[in-house]
């Protein structure tokens, strides 16, 4: 396979990942808020689906090299956080139409321009710092005072963003000593028992069949999602897929309009454009800037 068609396979496998996650989302709105399952037995099933999955698919691949870890603290912290990540975005899927909830998580990579400048002292152009600042701007307009998302609710989205910023930073940092198809099985594992906990004090009977086939979507698509996004950054390049990441909006919104009737207004149209722009804009800064690092490193 040439370098192009193994790029373009890549980008590929990238938009068919986060046409999964929008089908998650928007699969999760209507289970849990429309069909009244309870948010943790929801996280519960996606999760343990993941797990299971990943397990009939990995281990006899791999065999026990799939379990070799050199940070099993660290593989439990990434779980921890992923599982955080889910059930913040849950509970934001309840309240908040997918679109607009979608646009809001991805101001995620602006989110780490700051934790690497405040927190890992890397250096930020002010050209960063300005994409950064247009993130926010978006989502201040999508959450707009006297907008109708402009409630307590939208803590949920927020908590995701910064649970899912210190997941992506502990994944760049492990990603140099440990293998992506173990971090996987790690993760989903880790989700699944940590949700088991709480599944006493949830669990209800479920009284038809589209819970139930609700339910078992949000598992595959979870995990199919996860498993395509592994093998496209295998084939491309983060910087190469950071753009097409945005396109999550898109599929998000194309989820709310068929499944809920919901179309974003004006101004929320507006803001999801701008984050949009300022992460794409941000992700070939950071490529550009690389260039000129003895190490190359984006960061």
């Amino acid at each position: 396979m040439t370098a192009r068609a193994r790029t373009l396979l890549g980008i590929g496998l990238g938009v068919t990942a986060l046409a999964c996650f929008a089908t998650l989302d928007t699969t999760t709105r209507w289970v849990t808020a429309s069909l009244g399952v309870p948010v943790m037995m929801a996280l519960w099933v996606r999760y343990m689906i993941q797990a299971v999955a990943n397990t009939v698919l990995m281990l006899p691949v791999r065999g026990r090299a799939l379990l070799r870890t050199e940070h099993p603290r660290f593989q439990a912290l990434r779980g921890t956080l992923l599982l955080l990540t889910s059930l913040f975005a849950f509970f934001s899927l309840r309240y908040i139409p997918v679109g607009e909830f979608t646009a809001i998580v991805l101001i995620t990579p602006l989110d780490i321009t700051v934790l690497s400048a405040v927190v890992m002292k890397e250096a930020v152009s002010r050209l960063r710092w300005a994409a950064v600042i247009g993130g926010f701007v978006g989502t201040l307009i999508i959450v707009r005072p006297g907008g109708d998302l402009f409630n307590w609710t939208v803590v949920f989205p927020l908590a995701a963003v910064a649970t899912n910023a210190w997941f992506q930073l502990l994944t760049s940092k492990m990603a140099k000593t440990e293998d992506a198809l173990t971090m996987h099985f790690y993760t989903g594992w880790m989700g699944a028992l940590l949700s088991t906990l709480a599944l006493p004090f949830v669990w209800m009977s479920l009284d038809n069949m589209s819970q139930v086939w609700g339910l078992l979507l949000m598992g595959a698509t979870g995990s199919l999602g996860h498993f395509a996004l592994i093998h496209a950054y295998q084939r491309a390049s983060p910087a190469t897929l950071t753009p097409f990441m945005y396109s999550q909006i898109l599929f998000a919104m194309l989820g709310g309009w068929l499944v809920f009737s919901h179309v974003p207004d004006g101004p929320s149209l507006l803001g999801m454009g701008l984050i949009a722009a300022c992460g794409a804009f941000g992700a070939w800064l950071a490529v550009h800037e690389a260039k000129s690092r003895p190490d190359g490193t984006v960061f």
